[in-house]
């Protein structure tokens, strides 16, 4: 290291991280993008938590069939999340019944909140990535 590189010592340093998924599963790499990004952040043993709002809740829907637009289906992905500790999965009440979904519709458990209640888990976040 040189004189005017500062020392820093992040190691045992746990951030918490929300990854915030907006956007309809294809049709743009935002949702690919974001879930690569939450296994990174989890390698690295940061806290992690994962929203699902907007049209985002269909990138956890049971049951998508890609084959039509020729891209593969990566909601199965999901399910590998538990393995690096990534537990922390919230749908915004608002957005899942805006279009008629349940909870027994997702491929991976989740816990149900309003967007006010979303709103206050957001304020307890060091970084929050939308996508």
């Amino acid at each position: 290291m040189n004189e005017l590189e500062p020392d820093y010592d992040t190691e045992g340093v746990v951030k918490k991280f929300m990854f915030v998924n907006r956007k309809a599963p294809y049709g743009t790499i935002y949702a690919l993008e974001i879930l690569e990004t939450v296994l990174i952040s989890a390698a690295f043993d940061q806290d992690v938590s994962v929203v699902f709002m907007d049209d985002g809740v269909f990138q956890i829907k049971k049951g998508q069939d890609t084959k039509a637009i020729n891209v593969k289906n990566f909601s199965p992905t999901y399910r590998a999340l538990e393995g690096y500790d990534v537990e922390k999965l919230f749908v915004e009440r608002e957005s899942m019944e805006a279009r008629g979904l349940a909870v027994d519709d997702f491929v991976v458990p989740v816990e149900v909140l309003s967007a006010e209640e979303l709103g206050g888990l957001m304020d307890q976040q060091d970084v929050i990535i939308t996508g």
